[in-house]
Formats: structure tokens, sequence, C-alpha cells
């Protein structure tokens, strides 16, 4: 056999090959689901409590990849340019999807025009917190202390513009002090060296803190959010004390987009069984997520939303990245 013949029977063959996965229904091999941070954060904790009755419901294994780096810009990269059969999806949270835009001169992604909104599945808040031996029991305590030494009081966030940062730079504002920032690659160091004693204070998605503060071994001072959380109603809000220090990080799939509508479709119906079972759904609210529903057409214009409200926040407070 010559090696021109050999050559076109291979390609035959391997084209033959092709055509047959391709004709094939969605899905036939595993899914991967990509977690732009690093293990430990709030859509890490989302993502494995979701996967394996993902999977169920679609039919497929499912497999949660951690892909961290540049504030979650790696990862998402990555599936904007993945291939567009439905077999790389994105969890994403809104501090990657809709501030990374404002932070980065080229995070290397469009949020609007490189994805499709595929589901939201809920929101928490960050709750601010220290070691149990702290002298700063309440926000008051956190405040009055930050007046007396400027610039000296310091707290950790999950890196450099995540919403852990900029909440920290809003409450900087709204009471009139000067906390020093302290970042981490990612919310689990930076409660590690609270625990350790390094920083004494973080702000720390409630998913990623809430077991530390059961097992007494952080103290949570207040959340984020506009109110309290029904997982933990004894923590007070910020807003209580400074009505505009508001913000949370809500949690949602995307797909790259050019994937067809069926694969969309099959994967928002498979997301619809998962969120309608009852031990998903425990597990999720005993994490402190609230999973009030954002319909998928409103998801697109909920990032809108964020993506105008965090490009104002992010230019106060003067953070900028390359």
């Amino acid at each position: 056999m010559n090696n021109k013949l050999y050559q076109y029977l291979i390609g035959a063959v391997l084209g033959l090959l092709a055509m047959q996965l391709a004709a094939q229904p969605y899905p036939h091999k595993p899914i991967s689901l990509v977690v732009p941070q690093a293990a430990g954060g709030t859509n890490d904790i989302v993502a494995r409590l979701v996967a394996p009755a993902f999977g169920e419901a679609i039919g497929a294994s499912v497999v949660v990849e951690n892909r961290p780096g540049a504030g979650g810009n790696i990862g998402t990269q990555g599936v904007a340019r993945a291939a567009k059969d439905g077999y790389t999806l994105l969890l994403t949270i809104n501090s990657a999807q809709a501030i990374n835009p404002a932070l980065y001169k080229n995070p290397g992604f469009d949020p609007i025009n490189d994805f499709v909104p595929l589901y939201y599945i809920g929101a928490t808040p960050y709750v601010l917190v220290t070691p149990p031996g702290s002298p700063y029991k309440t926000l008051a305590d956190v405040v009055a202390a930050a007046k007396k030494k400027p610039g000296e009081l310091s707290y950790a966030s999950a890196g450099n513009g995540t919403i852990s940062h900029l909440l920290g730079a809003m409450l900087n504002t709204s009471a009139g002090v000067e906390m020093q920032h302290i970042p981490y690659k990612g919310v689990a160091p930076a409660i590690n060296d609270v625990l350790g004693g390094q920083v004494p204070l973080a702000f720390a998605s409630l998913p990623s803190a809430l077991n530390y503060i059961k097992a007494g071994k952080l103290q949570a001072i207040a959340i984020s959010s506009a109110k309290r959380s029904n997982i933990a109603p004894e923590i007070p809000t910020i807003a209580e004390t400074y009505p505009d220090c508001v913000g949370e990080v809500w949690v949602a799939i995307f797909a790259p987009m050019g994937v067809s509508a069926e694969v969309i479709m099959k994967a928002q119906a498979a997301m619809e069984k998962v969120m309608a079972r009852s031990d998903v759904r425990e597990r999720l609210i005993a994490q402190g997520l609230d999973l009030s529903p954002v319909p998928t057409n409103r998801l697109a214009a909920l990032l809108k939303d964020e993506l105008a409200k965090w490009v104002k926040i992010v230019k106060a407070s003067g953070a900028q990245l390359d």
C-alpha cells in the first residue's frame, strides 16, 4: 500500500468516526463544569453540590474543574474559547463576570458577547469575620479602631478586584476610614491567615466562612446583604449602619456563545430538575444561599445591571489591574 493511499484511508476512517460522534445525541461524553477560582470559594462549593445531581439529570458524568488565576480570567477565557459543543460550561460568580471587565484593562473575554446565560442558581452575602479572641466584636469596634489609627487596620480578601476587596473599599468610603487591603489568591488562604492571626479581619462569602463560624473558629461581625440572612439572622448587616454598603455574590452557569439552542435547552431542563430537588436545595440553603429564582431571560439583564454597578465602584476604589 502506497503512502498516499494509506493517508487517505486513515483520513476517511477518522472522518467517519468524527461523523458518528457528532451524530450521537447530547450528551454522550463527560461534561466539564469549569470553576474559574480555587477550591473553597462560593462557586466551588456550589459546583460540588450541584454537579452530581446535574449529571444524573442530564445523563452524563459532570466533572468540576478548577481553573484559577487572574481573578477568574484564566478559567473564563478558557471556556469562552472552548469548543461550542456544550461539553465545557462555566459555573461562575459575578465578581469574575461583572467586575473583571471593569478591573482589568484586557480581561480576555467579553461577558456579554462570549457567553450564553444558561442558569442562575442563587446569591449569598459576604461576612466580615475575625478570630474569636479579637478585640473587634462589632462593626462599631472595627470603625473606631480604623479611625484611631488610619491605614494600620488591615483586612484580607480573595484577591484584587473581588467583591470581598471592594466591600472593604465601600466600607472605607461609607465610614470615612482607611483600612489596609491585603489580597490573597482565593478565599481559603485569606481565611487561613485570619485563623492564624496574621490578618485581623477578612471579608469572605458566607458559604466559605459558615462552617468556621458555626465551629466557633471565626466570629462574624456583619454581613453585606441588604437584609439579614435567614440562615444566620443573628448577624447584623453592614447596611444597618451604612445603607449604601451592600454587595452579594451570585452564582450562575454560562455556556460559550455558539452552543446550539438544543444543547442549551437540554442543560437548562436538567438544571430545572436539579433545583427542584429538595435535597439539593436544602444543602445549598444550609450554605447560606438565597435561592430566589431569576429566570434565564432575566440573567442577561442582571449581568448588564451588575456591569454598570460595579464599574462605578471599581473606579471609586482606584483599583486597576493589567
